[in-house]
């Protein structure tokens, strides 16, 4: 442990996508419940290595949004359309950033 990993077998990089949205805080659980179904669909989407979206346990409108995909292209895919007309009348802000990893190291 605690040596340098490849961040894949093969590839040179993978795309984390992170950061956080902010909804109403009476909304979150309802914004949470309406995004289960993309979870599951990124999961088992070509090239999604991680997929998540959570509520934040110190900041009641926060939603926490993590992600990794193995490509790109592979991440365009799937995003599409993007979030349904709902979910994004929703969000009152947002900071999400895409980041290139090249290495990867045990905590």
């Amino acid at each position: 442990m605690g040596a340098e990993v490849s961040a894949q077998p093969g590839r040179s990089t993978v795309l984390i996508v992170a950061g956080s949205l902010y909804v109403d805080p009476d909304g979150r659980d309802a914004y949470l419940a309406s995004c289960v179904e993309a979870v599951r669909q990124a999961r088992s989407a070509p090239g999604c290595i991680d997929f998540a979206v959570s509520a934040d346990l110190v900041e009641p409108g926060r939603i926490n949004v993590y992600e990794r995909w193995e490509t790109d292209e592979q991440l365009l895919d799937f995003r599409g359309s993007g979030p349904s007309e709902e979910q994004t009348v929703a969000i009152l802000g947002a900071e999400v950033h895409r980041y290139r990893v090249s290495g990867v190291e045990a905590p």
